[in-house]
């Protein structure tokens, strides 16, 4: 039976479909009821007629019936249709604000960070998460603490710079609209109250660590292991980090779906006699599914992970029923689950990545060992791994060149030296922590799985270095991850049953998708631009003529992410650098630039006047001089500058554009 003839499959299908529209198209809440109360009168009354155009009209109402249920389910989740919500009572003053911690991030380079649940804005009772920036100083605040501060809230700023990473929007897709930066003074009280499932799971894998910091693990091990057992990714430095990325082998850094499915077939086979008792496989099942979610407790209940169990429960579930063509069926209810209970799920990272490999693990994985199926046992395990490491890379390519722009094309080979073993790595490492929890862990075990992790990142190390076969900016665009998922879909199922109509769709979709990126590509020769970014305590100018860009800076040896991200977005083919000058010309208007110095032509009209570096000039008298047509500061200034500037321009008349605030500045050609 094809998987999309599955109800559950349908029905999840539906739901994604409604959270997408309710996401980007959202309708007031009581309208929506209204419609899904209108639209299940309908369902009974087609059911109590039992009329001939029952199967039809059935499928069509239940399915908009569902895509109503999907855009209601996001738009409980929205602020807008929430009256007590901080979005809507918030005001540009400083307020006593109450909340609790419920995840403690990533620390930057300038301030310890968490997320809190407001619950208090004065004496006023109300809901919302606020994203707090701390001193580093700080650190006795965990999950479960209660905080008191005074301070004015913020919104969270829109990316200044063209194609760079959008962080607004993706705290927006975790509910998160308002930031606070405190200082020591602002912080009035912490306390806990009350503690939640989510923290004491924290703290019980905050004392694991600290169990395993008094045995002699070098830092690089510490960190992995921490990553590999405990989900916690903090320690881990840049360089390793970056390793396991150029091979190919970074979903083994985080808890989720390879760690969980792999203990699931641990389990399923360790636990095996179980099954010659009466009921044995029902015991066995619930056994399974009670060790993976103590593992998850154990991993500190982060969303990747409970993600992870709760499909990989609803997978032992369709194991004990020892039929795989459910398997889809199973899938498609931990989806429709997941997203019902918290539809923002849907636009993470981790929760598509996930489900993209396991489908494509079930879909394309038995293909392949139809396609070939070696006698010699060594040989036919090596070709299921493969197979398995290959069905799952082949899922997530899509996303991998839309989210990240590249490709690890040796990720058969990390995956072939590493995750045959993982098995043996995560079972040693349940021990590891168990021991160590007792403080009776013995050295020869804790040295003997030092050289474990020491071995596998060695490995890794050796793979990311050969950077011949990482395939880095690569230019993928929203309709292009479309279109390779349609054409992917196409051709498994054209290698099922061979059919022509499926077959000329498959090679249409093949040419609107080359057709699509030599659009992209023209598209981007005829395109001309400069634009003056906005970076802290430098300049950049980017002057962008068809397939190259030259970039105009005081340090042209330094190319930074964000260029990068507009090369690759904008199909760059070639970028060169050049020494910033005083003066330039596009087509018929003139921007001419004082900096640091502050020598100016008395002689010079411009259109555009560029400040950078902070110069010391009486700006009344410049404008009065050079009668800039528009006055642009970018963040090479000091901000008490900024201000004076900006007061002036004011008296005069001038457009006045700060990229602190604007963001960068487009010039007209």
């Amino acid at each position: 039976m094809p998987a999309f003839n599955f109800i559950s499959v349908k029905l999840a299908l539906c739901l994604i479909i409604g959270i997408l529209l309710g996401f980007y198209f959202p309708i007031k809440i009581h309208l929506l009821v209204v419609v899904l109360l209108c639209l299940l009168l309908l369902l009974l009354v087609l059911l109590i007629k039992k009329s001939a155009t029952l199967n039809v009209g059935f499928g069509v109402i239940a399915a908009f019936l569902m895509i109503g249920i999907g855009m209601l389910s996001v738009g409980l989740a929205n602020p807008i249709f929430k009256s007590n919500h901080i979005l809507n009572n918030t005001s540009n003053q400083p307020h006593i604000w109450q909340g609790k911690v419920i995840t403690t991030l990533k620390p930057s380079s300038f301030s310890n960070r968490l997320v809190a649940s407001v619950s208090y804005q004065d004496s006023t009772k109300v809901v919302g998460k606020i994203l707090v920036n701390y001193p580093l100083e700080i650190d006795s605040i965990k999950i479960d603490h209660e905080l008191v501060f005074f301070t004015e809230i913020l919104p969270v700023n829109p990316p200044l710079n063209p194609h760079q990473f959008n962080y607004k929007s993706y705290l927006e897709k975790q509910g998160i609209y308002h930031q606070v930066y405190l200082k020591n003074e602002d912080l009035l009280a912490i306390s806990i109250k009350s503690r939640s499932l989510k923290g004491i799971a924290n703290s019980f894998r905050t004392q694991l660590i600290k169990n395993l910091r008094k045995y002699n693990f070098s830092d690089d091990e510490f960190g992995v292991i921490q990553a590999l057992l405990l989900g916690k990714r903090d320690e881990i430095s840049d360089e390793t980090y970056t390793n396991y990325q150029k091979a190919g082998a970074v979903h083994i850094l985080a808890v989720s779906g390879l760690h969980i499915g792999i203990l699931l077939f641990i389990l399923q086979y360790v636990l095996t006699p179980l099954t010659y008792l009466p009921k044995g496989k029902q015991l066995r099942t619930l056994l399974v599914v009670i060790i993976l979610w103590g593992f998850a407790f154990l991993a500190g209940l982060s969303p990747s992970v409970v993600r992870a169990v709760t499909m990989f429960s609803f997978i032992a579930y369709a194991m004990n029923l020892n039929r795989p063509t459910n398997t889809f069926n199973i899938i498609a209810l931990s989806i429709f689950f997941i997203l019902l209970l918290n539809p923002l799920f849907l636009f993470q990272v981790g929760f598509q990545m996930s489900y993209a490999a396991v489908i494509a693990i079930v879909w394309i994985y038995p293909k392949l060992q139809r396609l070939w199926y070696p006698k010699p046992l060594l040989i036919r395990k090596l070709w299921q791994l493969l197979s398995v490491s290959f069905a799952a890379q082949l899922g997530v390519l899509p996303l991998s060149l839309f989210y990240f722009h590249q490709f690890p094309a040796l990720f058969f080979v990390s995956n072939l030296l590493i995750v045959p073993f993982l098995g043996i790595i995560l079972g040693l490492g349940i021990l590891v922590l168990f021991l160590s929890s007792f403080n009776s862990l013995p050295d020869l075990v804790a040295t003997g799985y030092s050289y474990l992790i020491f071995g596998m990142n060695t490995i890794v190390a050796w793979v990311a270095q050969q950077e011949a076969f990482v395939f880095r900016a690569i230019s993928f665009d929203s309709v292009q991850l479309l279109l390779s998922y349609l054409i992917l879909c196409y051709l498994l199922s054209t290698s099922v049953k061979h059919n022509y109509k499926k077959l000329v769709l498959t090679l249409s979709l093949i040419v609107i998708f080359i057709g699509w990126g030599i659009y992209l590509k023209h598209q981007a020769s005829i395109k001309s631009e400069v634009i003056l970014l906005h970076q802290s305590r430098k300049t950049i100018l980017l002057h962008r003529n068809g397939l190259e860009l030259q970039v105009l800076s005081s340090k042209t040896n330094e190319l930074n992410a964000t260029i990068t991200n507009y090369k690759i977005a904008e199909r760059i083919s070639k970028i060169s650098t050049k020494s910033l000058k005083n003066s330039y010309a596009i087509t018929k208007k003139t921007i001419y630039r004082i900096d640091s110095s502050g020598v100016y032509s008395a002689n010079f009209k411009t259109d555009y006047l560029l400040l950078t570096d902070s110069p010391k000039v009486n700006l009344n008298r410049v404008l009065n001089i050079l009668e800039p047509r528009v006055v642009i500061a970018d963040g090479s200034n000091y901000k008490t500058y900024i201000k004076r500037w900006q007061k002036s321009c004011m008296d005069k008349k001038i457009p006045f554009h700060y990229t602190g605030e604007k963001g960068a500045y487009y010039f007209e050609q």
